[in-house]
């Protein structure tokens, strides 16, 4: 008789919300037959691996890096069409 560990039961995640249906504490946690832990939604069937979430996580990371945003690395403004600086009156002639 070849011995075999007991399987974890299914844990609920007090607070979770499911990514597919949005429902709250609807989601238990359990480690597959692969050694896996796996999220799944018991109200609408979602299922996702940790390894799967941590591909999802990197992607997402790499893809937040890539944005463009309008703040040059330089230091430089960048003015849209039809922008220029602003000049404050009498500040220069007060600190000379």
């Amino acid at each position: 008789m070849e011995y075999q560990p007991k399987k974890k039961p299914k844990r609920f995640v007090a607070g979770a919300v499911c990514p597919k249906c949005s429902e709250m504490d609807r989601t238990v946690l359990y480690t597959s037959d692969d050694g896996d832990e796996v999220r799944e939604c018991i109200s609408c069937g979602f299922k996702q691996t940790a390894s799967e979430q941590a591909a999802e996580d990197q992607a997402r990371q790499l893809e937040s890096e890539a944005l463009a945003t309008r703040v040059t690395p330089l230091g430089k403004a960048v003015l849209d069409e039809d922008e220029a600086p602003l000049k404050i009156l009498g500040i220069a002639d007060k600190a000379d």
